[in-house]
């Protein structure tokens, strides 16, 4: 299998933290067998493509309570996707973690379902999405929001671990990724004027100047 220099340095550098991790992870299908595998490709799924996400932040743009949540997590999700799927993948082009066959990732790989991905595998897509459109919410929004916003941005990393469709530092790296696209998401949205907060999508028209809180959203 051949692989390009960046790819390859990625490899060997994160090697032993990728394995380790991988089978840390993995020990959860080894204790609760078929448990785990349903519940963390459905996690999973609301991560493809960023559609979920996608469709999430534009219901949230609709209503002027929750529009600051919907402008910056769409903002920060097209960040991200820039970064990771039109610029690091193609450059870097790691191969996906079960695409040798004679690694301990194949073995892992093969006992959950065997999903595969189309692109490569550094940073995670899926973990990059999910915390571009969480971290905005966590910035923004009340204690409940925050907690549900970071639970499921971790839980999305973690099952593309266990699915070994990502190494670990696939993850972190989207991790990295995400938070970076979500913190400047929050500071362009911060930066529109305030007409954009204030208009009633549904009456198309301006409702005064009521001003729209952070924190809200819980």
């Amino acid at each position: 299998m051949e692989i390009n220099a960046p790819a390859l340095w990625i490899n060997e550098t994160f090697a032993e933290f990728d394995e380790a991790v991988t089978q840390s992870v993995h020990w959860l299908h080894t204790v609760g067998g078929e448990f785990f595998t349903p519940f963390f490709e459905g996690i999973s799924v609301l991560g493809k493509g960023g559609i979920f996400l996608i469709i999430l932040s534009l219901a949230l743009m609709l209503y002027r309570p929750t529009r600051r949540f919907g402008t910056s997590m769409l903002i920060g999700i097209a960040i991200g996707f820039l970064i990771t799927n039109l610029i690091l993948k193609v450059q870097i082009a790691r191969p996906r973690p079960y695409a040798d066959p004679d690694s301990v990732f194949y073995k892992l790989w093969l006992t959950v379902n065997l999903h595969t991905e189309s692109d490569k595998s550094f940073p995670s897509g899926h973990t990059t999405v999910a915390f571009a459109s969480m971290t905005p919410v966590f910035i923004l929004g009340g204690p409940r929001a925050k907690i549900s916003a970071l639970l499921f941005a971790i839980l999305m990393g973690i099952s593309r671990i266990y699915l070994v469709v990502h190494y670990p530092s696939d993850v972190i790296a989207g991790m990295l990724v995400g938070i970076f696209a979500g913190c400047v998401a929050v500071l362009i949205a911060r930066q529109l004027p305030r007409k954009w907060y204030q208009w009633d999508l549904r009456k198309q028209q301006p409702v005064g100047k009521h001003e729209i809180t952070e924190g809200s959203a819980e």
